[in-house]
């Protein structure tokens, strides 16, 4: 028995005339009108502000300020900073048998105990450079006309189109 839509999908092969079927028929659903279908959609209405579903957890990072972003990761990098100090001392210790546990600690300490109180200043010396205001002046000679206006954008699409009002 063959198959309606495949003539000769049992292995036999197709006569003249049922190749020649076959063959109109692919020709004629190739070249068939395509459906009319829309091609976009604008939506207009105005996203909501809020809503009856509370929010939910997001995998990942949870939302922070950029600051405090900047802060863990300064934290993860400071971490890791300490690896390599650690080891060395790990392997002093552990090669050496007149190794004192005290000078080592203190060998690996006197970074930290140099560069905190310098840091500490750095960061003193540029609050107080943020604390002063900025002084503007301006000197113009002859007329002066000054315009002030505010202009709203709207951007809208897959492809951005801006439109200012």
């Amino acid at each position: 028995m063959t198959d309606p839509v495949h003539p000769a999908a049992n292995g036999t092969a197709m006569s003249p005339d049922e190749a020649e079927a076959e063959a109109r028929r692919i020709i004629t659903d190739a070249y068939r009108p395509a459906p009319a279908l829309p091609t976009s959609y604008r939506d207009t209405t105005p996203l909501p502000t809020h809503g009856s579903t509370p929010p939910v957890p997001q995998p990942g990072t949870p939302p922070m300020s950029q600051r405090a972003t900047d802060a863990g990761r300064l934290m993860i990098t400071a971490g890791l900073a300490t690896v390599p100090p650690g080891l060395v001392a790990i392997g002093l210790l552990a090669t050496s048998p007149y190794a004192d546990p005290t000078v080592i600690g203190m060998i690996c300490a006197a970074p930290a105990a140099i560069a905190v109180p310098i840091l500490a200043l750095a960061r003193l010396l540029s609050r107080a450079a943020e604390a002063t205001p900025d002084t503007h002046q301006h000197h113009y000679t002859g007329p002066v006309h000054q315009t002030h206006h505010t202009t709203r954008t709207t951007t809208r699409g897959v492809w951005a189109r801006t439109t200012n009002h």
